[in-house]
């Protein structure tokens, strides 16, 4: 039985709270961040969040000291904000808890992030499919408003600032940063090329940060308890705690918050009960997007530079659990199939790589492929990585390339025989 334990930073009001009630959040210390940042520095609040070695926790692992520090110092007549909340990973809903179970958390930290950069406008940009986390988020703005938290001269600061949900386009491609610009500025969800990057020309041209909900969701806590302690939790190079959604073959669907050193099999033998309908036999991490990994791989820590060390990816922290009762290569297709559907078909390589991998995999299933055709797809992968326009296309090779990589086996007794 697992010895790890749930830490709940972000999760910490998770069904504590009415979600509706700021005067019940200010009782468990809301708000209590943003009166301190109010009276420090911009820098000092930069230096509080590199000591917490703070990394971003949609996908990219970015540094979120590094990524603010580059917008705040920049002279502008108008910043923003901008939170990624477009979760569109098959297996994800992580950002939908902290939104619809404690949204003046994430409005807190949106407004920390505002008077740090200088943005007196921030927007949240909410995925489409999500009316009840969009209501959510309204009511927390009204009531933030109500309390003299949001609007002009917060707190007596000085400081303005306005928040608005912005519902977003329903397609996976707004997910990437670039393109949820585009989105809010009214034009098709389409990645910009980079440089210049949002930091500097984003929204509008005007400089622009954008996190992910969960990662602006640790900001209060850091603030209140010193960058020290959040980096004291967790591996030491991505500290801190991650959400992590379980779904598939495991014997509890849920989730949980745990330090970024626990391992893949505590998660899910752990807090996921083990596997259900057959025994185990591969794992995905970090949605369609993610890594196929092996049992061989199970005490990988979930932190992300480990994750990426095995050939995986930690992602958005989605665990999809497949047993040996399911036929591996038929799962791999329709994960292809899903990236084929969702490209916005503005790179060519993701437009036509998604459709070749998915072509590749029918051939397999079918019994048709030979292995030319593997090391054609293997090829086409790599192209991927390397020159498509933005993550999505970069990462939609992966469930093939890691499946061929862990699983070969599988794939070589469907090849044509004397191929």
């Amino acid at each position: 039985m697992s010895l790890a334990k749930e830490q709940r930073i972000v999760l910490n009001n998770y069904d504590k709270i009415n979600p509706a009630s700021i005067d019940e959040y200010i009782a468990q210390g809301g708000y209590q961040a943003l009166k301190k940042a109010l009276t420090m520095s911009s820098a000092a609040i930069i230096d509080e969040l590199k000591a917490s070695g703070l990394r971003g926790r949609g996908g990219a692992g970015f540094p979120t000291w590094l990524k603010w520090s580059f917008t705040a110092p920049i002279e502008a007549d108008q910043k923003y904000i901008v939170c990624n909340a477009d979760e569109g990973e098959p297996g994800t809903y992580k950002d939908r808890l902290i939104m619809d179970k404690d949204p003046y958390r994430l409005i807190e930290a949106l407004t920390i992030a505002g008077y740090t950069l200088g943005a007196t406008k921030g927007y949240i940009y909410v995925r489409g499919e999500y009316p009840q986390s969009q209501q959510s988020l309204n009511t927390a703005i009204t009531g933030t408003k109500a309390a003299g938290m949001m609007g002009k001269n917060i707190l007596g600061s000085g400081f303005d600032f306005d928040l608005e949900v912005f519902s977003g386009a329903f397609a996976f491609v707004c997910g990437e940063e670039t393109a949820i610009i585009e989105s809010i500025e009214g034009k098709r969800g389409e990645p910009r090329i980079r440089p210049p990057y949002p930091g500097t020309v984003g929204l509008w041209g005007k400089p622009t940060v954008i996190n992910n909900v969960e990662t602006l969701a640790n900001i209060p806590a850091i603030l209140n308890n010193g960058g020290k302690w959040f980096a004291s939790i967790g591996a030491v190079k991505y500290p801190g705690t991650k959400i992590m959604t379980l779904s598939g073959d495991v014997v509890n669907k849920t989730f949980v918050e745990v330090p970024t050193d626990t391992t893949l099999y505590d998660i899910i033998y752990g807090f996921g009960g083990g596997v259900t309908g057959g025994d185990f036999l591969a794992v995905q991490v970090g949605g369609n997007s993610g890594g196929v990994l092996p049992e061989s791989l199970l005490n990988t820590p979930i932190d992300f530079d480990s994750m990426m060390a095995a050939g995986g990816s930690l992602g958005t922290g989605a665990v999809f659990v497949i047993n040996d009762k399911r036929d591996l290569l038929d799962v791999v297709k329709n994960m292809a199939h899903f990236f084929t559907e969702e490209s916005c078909g503005k790179c060519t390589p993701c437009r036509e790589g998604c459709q070749r991998l998915y072509d590749f995999m029918v051939k397999v299933c079918d019994g048709k492929a030979t292995v030319k055709d593997l090391k054609i797809a293997n090829g086409l992968a790599r192209v991927m990585n390397k020159s498509a326009l933005c993550g999505l296309g970069q990462a939609a090779p992966t469930p093939v390339q890691t499946a061929i990589k862990f699983f070969g086996n599988k794939f070589e007794e469907k090849l044509l025989q004397n191929s």
